[in-house]
């Protein structure tokens, strides 16, 4: 099982893949709600290749809004998969704000350049298979899915 930490963040924050079949478990965690959804974003992305190779030279921002935070979960990875698709990007970098399950980012990132990136898999999307958003008793936050590759 692939984990790091990530640089530049709280040392409670970090991203780290789980076992689960043919497909890959991602899971994100972070002193906050909105870490942990930055971690799980950047999660999916090492899914395909190494997050520190992806330059952030261009911004997207995303909205998506969900009835609760597990949903919320989903529906901003899959935003994410959808802006990788129709704009041929891949991002590395997530700053994300939530206020009352209506979740708005800017994602930096740049195209997909095959030769230097290498992407490993195609991600299809995040699934609601082991969707769990929580905070542990220590404080920590962590969101994870199975996203369908």
């Amino acid at each position: 099982m692939e984990a790091r930490q990530s640089q530049g963040a709280s040392a409670a924050a970090g991203w780290e893949h789980f076992p689960h079949g043919a497909d890959v478990g991602v899971r994100g965690f972070g002193p906050d709600r909105e870490t942990a959804l930055e971690q799980a974003a950047l999660a999916m992305t090492a899914a395909i290749c190494d997050p520190a190779d992806v330059t952030p030279a261009e911004t997207v921002d995303i909205e998506c809004t969900a009835t609760d935070d597990e949903f919320l979960l989903a529906e901003w990875l899959n935003a994410l998969v959808y802006e990788m698709a129709t704009r041929g990007m891949l991002f590395s970098r997530f700053r994300v704000t939530i206020v009352n399950h209506i979740l708005n980012a800017e994602v930096s990132g740049e195209p997909i350049d095959v030769s230097r990136h290498q992407p490993a898999v195609e991600v299809k999307g995040a699934t609601l298979t082991a969707l769990e958003v929580r905070r542990e008793e220590s404080g920590r936050w962590v969101a994870q899915c199975v996203i369908d590759v």
